[in-house]
């Protein structure tokens, strides 16, 4: 199958898009794509709200997907929302065949939840995927930080990011009894907050596959029948650049995932740690904060550099990353710097 790289097919592999703002933002996004020269396949669940917690039921998320890489000839996949229970539609992916078919170069975006399709895809199928914004982001126009750095990758094969100057302050509702996106759906986002970067153990530029995503899913994933790790970390001679954010994770439930993680083996051939800003980034619970929660790894004694407070998570905006390619990481300047090399 040829693929088209102007055609992207939208999927609702967890929440469709119902309420506001992500209704309004997703059919703007749609007009915007179109209007810089993508062509928008619309899947059947986008906007449902009919299954638990999610767009569809697990069997009709699976064949939204896979009509959307089976039947279609759209170069990209990009999911229109995150949400919770993503994790019950992968019974019904066939992953077998995905991997024994010829079509190796269709691309799945999507972000939070979606990890249980970006990493799966990854190393189970070898598949390139893209950790990086959903389809209502590109509401904005022009595209901006994370969607212009998207938009790059898929109209100009983009292969160095770095990060941003200012991220969002989440606290800046909290007095209110109304976010200002509640009563504008394509209110702008405003970043204000002056981000700064905490290296440990850095000392050069560090080289390998890059791989991650969000940790309350990774956690759920260890022990799976969807759990290749071991087997793909073996194969990689570069090593692994670890990126781990989280959502509905605490700092103590964090470093108890990670505590999961390592003990699975998961990080046996980890080159570096990429941490990025959680969802619960200023609480404090029993001591443990978002910083030392990944004391449990014992990255200082093993020697292995780690960036904490990167451009990446929950709070805007948030680096793309592309799962399975290796890549470079530099710290300079309180500043990240991604390059592909492939």
């Amino acid at each position: 199958m040829k693929l088209d790289e102007k055609k992207i097919y939208l999927v609702a592999p967890s929440f469709g898009c119902t309420t506001e703002p992500y209704k309004t933002r997703l059919k703007v996004a749609i007009k915007n794509l179109e209007k810089v020269g993508f062509k928008i396949v619309k899947g059947k669940n986008i906007f449902k709200n009919d299954g638990v917690v999610a767009s569809s039921s697990p069997l009709s998320r699976g064949e939204e997907f896979d009509d959307a890489f089976f039947n279609s000839d759209a170069k990209y996949i990009l999911s229109v929302g995150g949400g919770e229970l993503m994790d019950e539609m992968l019974p019904f992916v066939d992953f077998k065949k995905i991997k024994e078919s010829n079509i190796k170069d269709k691309v799945f975006i999507g972000f939070s939840d979606n990890t249980n399709l970006t990493f799966t895809l990854t190393t189970l199928c070898d598949l390139t995927t893209i950790y990086g914004i959903n389809a209502p982001n590109f509401y904005e126009y022009p595209f901006t930080y994370d969607t212009l750095d998207l938009y790059e990758i898929l109209s100009k094969n983009k292969k160095e990011f770095k990060g941003y100057k200012f991220y969002d302050d989440i606290n800046k509702y909290k007095d209110l009894d109304i976010k200002k996106e509640d009563l504008d759906p394509l209110a702008k986002r405003e970043f204000t907050l002056k981000k700064k970067i905490i290296a440990k153990n850095y000392k050069e530029e560090v080289k390998g596959v890059i791989l991650g995503g969000c940790l309350d899913i990774l956690a759920n994933l260890v022990g799976t029948k969807y759990d290749n790790l071991k087997e793909y970390i073996s194969k990689q001679k570069d090593g692994i650049i670890w990126y781990i954010e989280a959502c509905d994770l605490t700092p103590l439930s964090i470093r108890r995932a990670l505590f999961q993680l390592e003990e699975a083996g998961w990080f046996k051939n980890a080159k570096m740690f990429l941490f990025g800003r959680h969802l619960c980034n200023d609480l404090v619970t029993l001591g443990i904060n978002k910083y030392n929660a990944v004391d449990i790894l014992d990255l200082t004694s093993k020697n292995i550099p780690f960036l904490l407070d990167i451009d990446l998570g929950h709070i805007s905006p948030t680096l793309p990353f592309i799962n399975g390619k290796t890549a470079t990481i530099k710290y300079s300047r309180n500043n990240i710097f991604i390059k592909y090399l492939d």
